[in-house]
């Protein structure tokens, strides 16, 4: 299926319109695709809620716990945990983004289609399987947390609190999930130096867009509804802060150029926040940065109102 909003992405960044992204992408799942799956400490899972607005979470447990009986169908024996957004959405088959991530091994696949929560399994049926590129990935090394205590109750705003500002203002990855409707919902990953992402206040925030795969998927879907969830990853202590808003694209290439190794910006207005601590099972040591990553400070200075 051509995706309209993909098309309009690649001609605004000079491609000429030709069946590419996901018009280029199967549904079946390759044996090298489950074998990587079933080896995975974590997925990211990406949705609408009822409302429309967009969310990305976690779903973590001991290898195996992602699994593809045939080659139309993953199963996740786990389901989103209490307070998160993500949770009760699967009574019924819902569309879902699922990016499987192996940080220390720098590979990661997405894996697109419909999903149904059966009991303690997540079953999706599988519209769209590919692989991405290892770009903008740091290395970490991942094992579970000793005597993990269950997840704290979710935490909610409208707004960032100084903390969460100052914990995405280090970021050095996020995941970020779309939907079109009658298209698919999509979950990806950005990674960069800690203060890729800038945080002009508790309700904005903006990032530069790398060169990637070519695909535009994530810009695809913006094109169409702006609506976006991010999840970012306390890496140390397992804590999870999940964000909400819409996304909008800024292809000004002056804006651009001032952002070392950035094609375009993207800029985020935060609706709401949703902050876990202990939701995910597992601890990953220091990072070992991508060779991709452009430095974010090279040549100029960002002005960042973030407090500790």
């Amino acid at each position: 299926m051509r995706h309209e909003g993909e098309r309009i992405a690649q001609r605004r960044a000079g491609f000429p319109d030709r069946p590419w992204g996901s018009a280029k992408v199967g549904a079946a799942l390759p044996r090298v695709a489950a074998d990587f799956l079933r080896r995975q400490r974590m997925v990211v899972i990406g949705a609408p809620d009822a409302r429309g607005a967009v969310w990305a979470g976690p779903l973590a447990g001991e290898p195996g716990f992602v699994t593809a009986p045939d080659d139309r169908t993953v199963v996740a024996r786990r389901e989103p945990v209490p307070g998160d957004p993500l949770a009760l959405l699967f009574a019924e088959e819902h569309p879902i983004g699922v990016l499987a991530i192996e940080p220390a091994s720098r590979r990661r696949m997405r894996v697109n289609g419909l999903a149904r929560q059966e009991g303690d399994r997540l079953v999706i049926r599988t519209e769209q399987v590919y692989a991405n590129c290892p770009k903008y990935i740091q290395a970490r090394g991942a094992e579970a947390a000793p005597k993990a205590a269950a997840p704290r109750p979710a935490a909610e705003s409208t707004a960032l609190s100084p903390a969460q500002r100052a914990w995405i203002a280090g970021a050095d990855t996020f995941f970020v999930a779309t939907h079109a409707a009658g298209l698919g919902a999509d979950a990806s990953h950005r990674g960069g130096r800690p203060g890729f992402v800038a945080v002009a206040d508790e309700r904005r925030l903006s990032w530069p867009d790398y060169a990637g795969n070519s695909m535009y998927m994530t810009l695809g879907n913006l094109e169409l509804d702006p609506r976006a969830g991010l999840l970012f990853l306390d890496w140390e202590r397992g804590a999870t802060l999940q964000v909400t808003g819409r996304a909008s694209v800024d292809w000004n290439p002056e804006r651009a150029a001032a952002e070392p190794g950035a094609q375009r910006v993207v800029d985020f207005e935060v609706e709401h926040v949703v902050q876990i601590d202990g939701a995910v099972p597992l601890r990953w040591g220091p990072p070992e940065y991508s060779t991709f990553n452009p430095d974010p400070y090279r040549g100029r200075h960002r002005e960042q109102e973030v407090s500790a």
